[in-house]
C-alpha cells in the first residue's frame, strides 16, 4: 500500500506521469483511482492547501449513497484516504498553462513543470459570492450555496433564495416542498428566469422580491436569523427574518489555464465535453462541475471522474492520441 503524502512547499514529488489530474475533488479522486487501477501512474494537482473541493466545505451531505448523513469534510477525507492507496496528491499547485510537446502535455504551474501523456481536468467551480457583511460568518450556519445539498436541513423553516435567474428559480421550487415558506430576492427589476419557471413560481405563490440589494446577513453569532436589503426603487432599508438563505448568483468555472491549449468552452467558461468526458483536444478530458451542463452533485462528479478515466484508458490503448 502506498503511503499517502500531501506535498506542499517541499520538492518531494516526481514530475512525469502517465496522467495528471487537475483538481482534488470528488471527480478528481474518482478519476485518480480508476487511472491507477488501469496500471498507469497518476498524480493529482490541487491549488488549495486542503484538498476536497466543494465536498469538503459542504456542512452536511445527506444525498450521497451509503451515508444517511455525513459532514462534507468527513466524506472528502474518505475520498482522500481511498485515493491515497493508489496515487500522489500535490497541494498548493496552481496550474497556469498546458501545452502539447511531442507526444506529451507540459503542465506549467507556480512551482514546477509536469509532463503527462494525458490530462483530466476536474477543477470544478467556485460559488460567486455576494461579498456583503455576514456572508462568511454565517456560511454553514444558515447560508448555503446548494439547495439540493442542504435544503433538508431547513424543513419546516423560513428560507429565501437570492438570485432571480433559472438556478434561483429551480432552487426555490425545490425548496417549496421542504421549507415552510420560500421567497426569492432579486437585484433585477424583472423576473429573469424562463417563463415556465415564472408560471410555476406564481402557481405556488412563491413571492418574488425585486429591486432588492442585499446589504447584510444578520444573526446572533451562532446562526443566521435574517437579512437586511435595500429597496432600490424607494431607497428604503428593510429587514426579513429567515432561518436560511440560498445564494444563487452564479458560479465561476476554474478554466482560465486552458485558454492557450484551445479547449472549447461554453459562453460561461465551462468545458464542452462529450458524454464520456472527451474535450476537443485529444488526450485532455474533463469531469465534474467544470463540465458544461453539470448537475453539480457529488454523485455525478464521482461518476464523471470514473467515466473519463475509463474513456482515457480505452482511447490510449486504441492509440487515439
Amino acid at each position: 500500500m502506498m503511503q499517502f503524502n500531501v506535498s506542499s512547499t517541499e520538492r518531494d514529488y516526481e514530475t512525469d506521469y502517465d496522467v495528471i489530474v487537475i483538481g482534488a475533488g470528488a471527480a478528481g479522486y474518482s478519476a485518480g483511482v480508476y487511472i491507477k487501477r488501469s496500471g498507469m501512474s497518476v498524480a493529482i494537482l490541487e491549488r488549495e492547501s486542503v484538498p476536497g473541493g466543494n465536498t469538503a466545505v459542504s456542512p452536511l451531505v445527506e444525498n450521497y449513497l451509503g451515508y444517511t448523513a455525513i459532514e462534507g469534510a468527513d466524506l472528502a477525507e474518505n475520498f482522500r484516504k481511498h485515493y491515497a492507496q493508489y496515487g500522489k496528491i500535490i497541494t498548493e499547485i496552481d496550474v497556469r498553462d498546458i501545452k502539447k510537446e511531442g507526444d506529451k502535455f507540459k503542465i506549467t504551474t507556480n512551482r514546477s513543470d509536469f509532463t503527462a501523456r494525458a490530462v483530466i481536468v476536474t477543477t470544478g467551480t467556485t460559488h460567486r459570492k455576494m461579498n456583503v457583511k455576514g456572508e462568511d460568518e454565517y456560511y454553514g450556519k444558515g447560508i448555503s450555496y446548494c439547495s439540493t445539498c442542504d435544503g433538508y436541513l431547513f424543513k419546516g423553516k423560513d428560507v429565501a433564495v437570492i438570485g432571480g435567474g433559472n438556478s434561483g428559480a429551480i432552487s426555490a421550487l425545490y425548496l417549496d416542498g421542504i421549507a415552510k415558506n420560500v421567497s426569492i430576492i432579486a437585484h433585477s427589476k424583472i423576473k429573469k428566469c424562463e417563463d415556465a419557471y415564472v408560471k410555476s413560481i406564481d402557481e405556488k405563490k412563491i413571492p418574488f422580491i425585486l429591486n432588492a440589494e442585499t446589504e447584510e446577513f444578520l444573526g446572533d453569532g451562532k446562526k443566521l436569523n435574517g437579512l437586511k436589503y435595500k429597496d432600490l426603487k424607494t431607497g428604503e432599508e428593510k429587514t426579513v427574518k429567515l432561518d436560511g438563505v440560498f445564494v444563487y448568483i452564479g458560479v465561476i468555472p476554474q478554466t482560465s489555464f486552458l485558454k492557450n491549449i484551445g479547449v472549447k468552452l461554453d459562453n460561461h467558461g465551462f468545458i464542452l465535453g462529450d458524454e464520456k468526458g472527451r474535450t476537443n483536444i485529444p488526450g485532455i478530458y474533463a469531469a465534474g462541475d467544470v463540465l458544461s451542463g453539470s448537475e453539480e452533485q457529488i454523485a455525478t462528479a464521482v461518476g464523471d471522474g470514473s467515466k473519463a478515466a475509463i474513456t482515457l484508458y480505452t482511447d490510449l490503448i486504441n492509440k487515439k492520441f
